[in-house]
Order: structure tokens, then sequence, then C-alpha cells
């Protein structure tokens, strides 16, 4: 596994060794021991997420206030533009946004530590998205930042206007949102 920072110190772009041939593909989505010294995150993952999205949907900006989740992401069949944020206000990134394509033929992974608020944007016909989460999910502390913030300028690559859920058409602004310390 070959692990790259990004602009965000913090958020990490993983790319699996892949093992090809004739008769397919086979790699490690997930070791624990590799994953360790590679990162040198010590998380445990304790819920596993799948989702499936049409085209055009974006979904977030997501995050737990409370019991915040660390995420490592990929997808299986599509494509994204997955993006996070960081939303700790002691660090020097605070506001800062990193997004990447995953797809299924890149087979990208991206980790997304607490501390983050995390979206992505569907660019193919349908994606389906796994999520390795570090915490349970928690509807209570759930919060949302407005995906098209003037104040943080993602440069999503939108075709045309996104489908949203209700609750991502009425995220907060960067102005409003409960953040980390």
């Amino acid at each position: 596994m070959n692990v790259a920072t990004t602009s965000l110190p913090d958020v990490l772009v993983l790319e699996p060794q892949i093992y090809q041939d004739e008769r397919g593909f086979f790699f490690e989505s997930f070791n624990e021991r590799e994953w360790l010294v590679k990162t040198g995150q010590d998380y445990r993952f304790v819920q596993h997420n799948h989702s499936r999205s049409t085209g055009g949907v974006l979904r977030g900006l997501h995050y737990q206030i409370k019991k915040p989740q660390g995420k490592l992401v990929r997808v299986i069949a599509g494509e994204v533009f997955d993006v996070a944020v960081d939303i700790r206000r002691s660090s020097p990134c605070f506001g800062k946004w990193f997004g990447t394509v995953l797809s299924a033929e890149n087979r990208r992974q991206m980790w997304i530590p607490p501390g983050f608020a995390h979206g992505f944007l569907v660019t193919s016909e349908m994606a389906e998205f796994l999520y390795l989460a570090t915490d349970y999910y928690a509807p209570e502390h759930e919060r949302c930042i407005l995906w098209n913030d003037p104040a943080l300028s993602i440069e999503w690559p939108l075709v045309a206007a996104p489908l949203l859920s209700a609750k991502d058409s009425q995220g907060k602004s960067m102005d409003e949102a409960d953040f980390f310390d």
C-alpha cells in the first residue's frame, strides 16, 4: 500500500498493491498491521457502511460533533469526487478542503480523520461507496455544512445542479456551524 499525504496533512490517500492477471484482480482493501505501520493511525473501525447513489448526487458535508467518526472510504462501482474539510478550530488548516477522485478503476482510498467534514459528488452514472468508520452513527450529534458555502469555495466538478437530500440542502454555513476545538 502506498500512502500519500495531501494538502491537509492529516488526510491521506491510499493506493493498494493490486495483483492482476487474466483471471481478474486481488488486493487487500484493509490490513490492520499494514495500516498501523504505514499511516501511524491507531484507530479501530467499528462500523462498515455501503451507499449507492445515482449520478449528480452530492452527499455532505457531514460530521458528528460528539462521537466524531474517522472514515476510510473507497468506491467499488463508478466514480466520485470526494472532499474532506478541516473543521478543527485549533488546526492551521481550519476551513481548508481537499478533494480527489475515487473510483472503482483507480481503487484509491481516502482517510478522513475525526474533526473533518466529509462529502462526495457522484461523477459517473452511479456509484457505490464504502465507509469504514471509527465510531458508531449517532444521529443526535450529526451536523451538516452547506456544500456550496462561499467561505469554503469547494471546486466541485459539477455539470448541473446537484441532487441533494433535504438535510444536505439545509446545511449550515461556516458562520453558523459547530466546530471541534
